[in-house]
């Protein structure tokens, strides 16, 4: 097991990637604190993961809500008496999320509430808990978007995961010296529910991305999970301050 007896923290964990996040890194030996907005799809993914043999605890959070964040970890702490793994899963992509001229003020404060407060906050109450062991990974999950532009934007988002690639690299270098890592993972196009429902209503833009990945197909979100517990486990001890992009080619396809 790469991951007995840490403790992670795994936020939008009630559905998606972070579902599957959950049941692997609890198959692995983690015990896992699962976080989401929804109260039945957390607790649902804790049952799968209990019923894997795993072990787990749900709560209800807003990532964006500073005292949910806080609340957050100290569950960690009060249940498992530690935190090693902080994987900031959770984000939004909303459909009225394009381009700066013609997406609503409301949507881009939307995504960045959730996809860099939420990061933010999440690292705010987690990191002092490492700092007290001199031990941690800080998983942030950025976007291959966030290395280069999108004929078909989506700007706030995009921005977002810029935002979410620059923290990473500035918590790299100043908690590494006491332990704690700090990595970022950066997806292509992954069949999760939340880009399969825009794509299913959106056949075009479902045919424009396939074409542009070399493999010619979209990722699966084991893929992404199998990353994370390399970050997670003690293997990636030297790997911090790295943007690691896993897109099946798409970010260095020219034509």
């Amino acid at each position: 097991m790469r991951l007995k007896e840490k403790v992670s923290i795994i936020t939008g964990a009630g559905s998606g990637m972070g579902r599957v996040a959950a049941l692997r890194f609890a198959a692995e030996g983690s015990r896992v604190v699962v976080a989401d907005n929804q109260e039945a799809a957390a607790v649902e993914t804790v049952r799968q993961v209990r019923a894997a043999g795993g072990e787990a605890t749900p709560i209800t959070v807003d990532v964006s809500v500073e005292a949910d964040a806080k609340a957050m970890v100290e569950l960690a702490i009060q249940k498992y008496e530690r935190v090693d793994v902080l994987y900031n899963n959770a984000g939004i992509m909303p459909e009225a999320d394009h381009s700066v001229v013609d997406t609503p003020v409301e949507a881009w404060d939307q995504v960045m509430a959730i996809n860099v407060r939420g990061v933010y906050l999440a690292c705010k109450y987690a990191i002092p808990r490492m700092l007290e062991r001199r031990s941690g990974s800080i998983i942030n999950v950025s976007s291959f978007v966030a290395l280069l532009g999108c004929s078909v934007p989506q700007d706030a988002y995009t921005a977002s995961k810029g935002a979410v690639l620059a923290l990473t690299r500035s918590l790299a270098v100043q908690f590494a010296p006491q332990g704690v890592r700090t990595n970022a993972i950066l997806p292509g196009p992954v069949e999760t529910p939340l880009l399969m429902e825009w794509l299913l209503k959106d056949e075009e833009a479902k045919k424009l991305r396939l074409a542009r990945n070399p493999t010619g197909r979209f990722g699966k979100p084991e893929e992404v999970v199998a990353l994370a517990v390399y970050l997670a486990s003690d293997e990636s001890a030297w790997t911090n301050g790295a943007s690691l992009v896993i897109d099946g080619g798409i970010s260095v396809n020219y034509f």
